[in-house]
């Protein structure tokens, strides 16, 4: 007689097979060992171990950006999870499709603080969509269905699952559940047309785009939409490859040092079509940019999650649509009547102006000319890389991003989260150039995973920028207690010799010059390239240096 029986752990995995999932990332721990057991005999799935939980969360955030499907990771209980929790704010605030599973402590055990408990549902339910624990083993198809959905629906966003060791040891009966089918939400024909009627009477509208549920077929489809009506389009923070930047009314980026030109052509703007985004802190400038109320403007709010309609911004039309099915049917709508504005042209030479580099006087180092070296030498669909820090602006405004997925940048402001999320791109994207961009401080939140690199044959271009300091906080302390530098210096390894260790290939650079002959000997190998570039501190953004700070 066949026995059905199947462990926990072997009911688990079976599920993520049938969800499509093909990549998990981990720091193994004795509390899923059941899961480790079961993914040694499904080849599908690669296992892709870390050398701490804070990789492994942001590398499987990064590839649910990638991907649209949740990316996978597992953690153990207590630290791991803790560890983990920095992936997961990450994955919420960013609305990336994500699903982490904690191996916890067994059932009987709960409530005596016993060795590394937390509770897990309550710890993540602040910064997850969902949270629970699968204490039936017969439930697993049940939670990760739903959770696959949860990920996925509306606001994309993490969720967590708690799965105590001896429930993925138990022997039972499960019923399978397949693949979980998209839903694509169309937008209703009334609100198209109220949005066309919008347009009709609009002097100065402006697009601000990019963030939940975005794509490439809704980045195809509303660039089509925006060039053919020449609406101005705006990305939102960190959400530059929202429309590849070749488009001709793409109008640069919103968030830390954007073009002032695009800051007062939205300011300027009788209506503001918001597709995606949030219209979070970061994109509005504290919410100053465009208020919530928005006097003088009208606003037409389009997100694929009616909570997020009205939440913060008041919308004078709101639209619940997916956004490729909103993108697509605003490409094709037929309204003779709709005139072709001229600021899109505009807007996009303002933004080609201010996103080709000048050099400046004085420099040794300037960062602004590297960039420009990089766009000559590295293919137009090189994903780009970055955590948080002043460096990263310099990408920011000079980057020419092409087709969607080439950024991977965290909007809520973490630091450490370049060099994970390069690893996962090279994994998911083997003939494409990923490129980690970190500051000295940055690289070293997570600079072990060069070791998760190396097993798994990534190649990974890393441009560290070290100019001595946690540059961001440097910044607003000069702004704020001119010349009372205290706690933001930082004393360095030999980035060279570390790159080396791993097995890597390194060089340093200390002039503007040097930049360009060193990537071009980085881009004739593979694995592990890292350019150390050593600035000065007193540049401390790509407009702004700390005398110019202490004289305002």
């Amino acid at each position: 007689m066949t026995s059905n029986l199947r462990t926990g752990g072997r009911i688990l995995v079976d599920q993520l097979v049938a969800q499509g999932c093909d990549r998990v990332f981990t720091v193994p721990g004795e509390s899923f060992l059941a899961v480790l057991d079961a993914l040694h005999d499904t080849p599908s799935i690669e296992a892709v171990v870390c050398r701490q939980e804070g990789g492994v969360a942001y590398m499987a955030d990064a590839d649910g950006k990638m991907t649209g499907m949740p990316g996978v990771a597992f953690v153990t209980r207590g630290p791991g999870a803790t560890n983990a929790s920095a992936g997961v704010h990450v994955a919420m605030q960013d609305s990336t499709p994500m699903i982490l599973f904690v191996g916890d402590l067994d059932r009987g055990d709960r409530d005596r603080e016993g060795f590394q408990e937390i509770d897990m549902a309550a710890f993540f339910a602040p910064i997850a969509k969902w949270s629970a624990r699968i204490d039936d083993a017969r439930r697993i198809p049940e939670y990760v269905a739903r959770a696959y959905r949860v990920a996925t629906a509306g606001r994309p966003g993490p969720v967590v699952l708690a799965i105590p060791e001896d429930m993925l040891r138990d022997s039972v009966e499960a019923i399978d559940r397949p693949a979980i089918a998209p839903i694509a939400q169309p937008a209703c024909a009334g609100a198209m047309g109220a949005l066309f009627e919008l347009l009709k009477d609009a002097a100065a509208p402006v697009a601000i785009i990019g963030g939940a549920d975005w794509s490439p077929a809704a980045a195809h489809h509303f660039a089509h939409f925006a060039h053919r009506h020449g609406i101005p389009v705006a990305a939102a923070f960190r959400r530059q490859d929202a429309i590849d930047n070749g488009c001709g009314v793409y109008a640069g980026q919103l968030g830390y040092g954007p073009n002032p030109k695009l800051q007062q052509r939205i300011r300027d703007a009788d209506l503001l079509l918001v597709v995606g985004a949030r219209l979070g802190e970061a994109t509005t400038d504290g919410y100053t940019l465009v208020t919530p109320d928005h006097p003088g403007q009208l606003l037409v709010h389009v997100h694929p999650d009616a909570n997020e309609l009205g939440r913060v911004y008041r919308p004078d039309l709101p639209i619940c649509a997916d956004m490729a099915e909103f993108s697509e049917t605003a490409a094709g709508w037929g309204d003779p009547d709709l005139v072709r504005f001229s600021a899109g042209d505009e807007a996009h030479g303002e933004w080609l102006a201010w996103s080709d580099p000048k050099p400046r006087d004085g420099v040794r180092l300037d960062l602004g000319p590297c960039v420009a070296a990089m766009r000559d030498a590295l293919p137009a669909d090189a994903i780009i890389c970055n955590g948080a820090g002043n460096f990263s602006g310099w990408w920011h405004r000079y980057w020419r991003y092409g087709a969607m997925p080439c950024q991977l940048a965290p909007t809520s402001g973490t630091m450490g989260y370049g060099l994970p999320a390069a690893v996962a791109a090279s994994l998911r994207f083997r003939d494409r150039v990923a490129v980690c961009v970190a500051g000295d401080g940055d690289f070293l939140m997570n600079g072990q995973e060069l070791a998760t690199a190396v097993r798994y044959g990534a190649d990974v271009l890393v441009i560290l920028v070290d100019n001595g300091a946690y540059g961001t906080i440097r910044m607003h302390q000069e702004r704020d207690y001119p010349d009372r530098v205290s706690a933001t210096g930082l004393t360095n390894p030999d980035f060279v010799q570390l790159t080396q260790a791993y097995g890597g290939w390194a060089e340093r650079v200390d002039a503007t010059a040097d930049f360009a002959p060193a990537l071009a000997r980085a881009m004739e190998r593979k694995g592990i390239r890292l350019i150390h570039c050593v600035t000065d501190v007193e540049v401390i953004n790509s407009s702004t240096t700390i005398a110019e700070l202490h004289s305002r």
